[in-house]
């Protein structure tokens, strides 16, 4: 099995190391990603002849200073160009991407870019900004996912799976379980820049590419988006992000087909 491995991170990022070791019992992996981080970028890319560029950094590695889609794109260009690889697989990402978090997700854009051009697309991600994680769940437990995944994978356009850990000790995850993605969104989103809120999460400007130092022009104000998630009260019982709280892994199959079908037929109705 050829595995095409990217991230939104950064290719310096510990869980993309982390899933670069597991994926090797697999078969031959070749890692293709950012440069820097690129959280948030869902699945843009580096367009408008900007320039962009790569390292072979060994033994299977690269970067590409370009968005994590943009990653896959090289990939299946420059190293892929006549026999597509056999999955992709993006991750592990530092932090939650349940909820609508995956609309917003670098790393999902990424799968999304895979399930474009009818690859198995996985995303990887665990509910913890950390930079030095404790990945033990996850090499515990995303072989056996993995291979469930793949064993049948479906001849479906779009289809890409969206596969979330709760960041709590390997022994107290209660299980894996299908879920939706899951309804909310975030209030207080801007909030003046400061650098205790990178504390609270241990991490730094300097990891996310910024500066503890930024210089600003006259007039200027500095905030930063670290708002709460609200929950939507419509949200089932199996919405990912609810299950990742119980102490569960989520697996939700997502689609990049954004019709909605049920309102197309009430539109033929009255569109005549």
């Amino acid at each position: 099995m050829r595995i095409l491995i990217t991230n939104d991170d950064g290719y310096q990022a510990k869980g993309i190391k982390v899933l670069a070791e597991i994926m090797k019992q697999f078969g031959q992996v070749t890692v293709i990603a950012p440069k820097h981080h690129q959280s948030g970028m869902s699945m843009a890319v580096s367009l408008g002849f900007k320039q962009i560029a790569h390292k072979d950094l060994g033994n299977g590695w690269h970067y590409v200073d370009a968005t994590p889609a943009s990653c896959v794109k090289f990939g299946l260009n420059t190293m892929f160009p006549d026999n597509f690889p056999d999955v992709v697989v993006s991750g592990i990402n530092h932090g939650s991407n349940a909820a609508t978090a995956s609309c917003y997700s670098g790393t999902l854009g990424a799968a999304m870019e895979g399930a474009l051009n009818g690859i198995p697309s996985i995303g990887v991600s665990l509910d913890t900004l950390h930079p030095d994680a404790d990945f033990s769940s996850v090499k515990e437990h995303f072989a056996d996912i993995f291979k469930t995944l793949m064993a049948d994978y479906p001849k479906k356009y779009g289809l890409y799976y969206n596969v979330n850990f709760p960041n709590i000790p390997s022994e107290q995850i209660k299980g894996v379980k299908v879920g939706v993605q899951g309804k909310g969104r975030w209030v207080r989103e801007f909030k003046e820049w400061d650098l205790s809120h990178y504390a609270k999460y241990g991490i730094t400007p300097e990891l996310l590419g910024q500066s503890s130092n930024p210089v600003l022009e006259e007039g200027e104000e500095l905030y930063m988006m670290v708002g709460d998630f609200s929950d939507d009260p419509r949200n089932p019982e199996n919405a990912d992000h609810r299950l990742l709280a119980e102490g569960y892994i989520s697996v939700v199959a997502h689609n990049l087909d954004c019709t909605d079908y049920q309102e197309t037929e009430r539109l033929k109705q009255i569109l005549r």
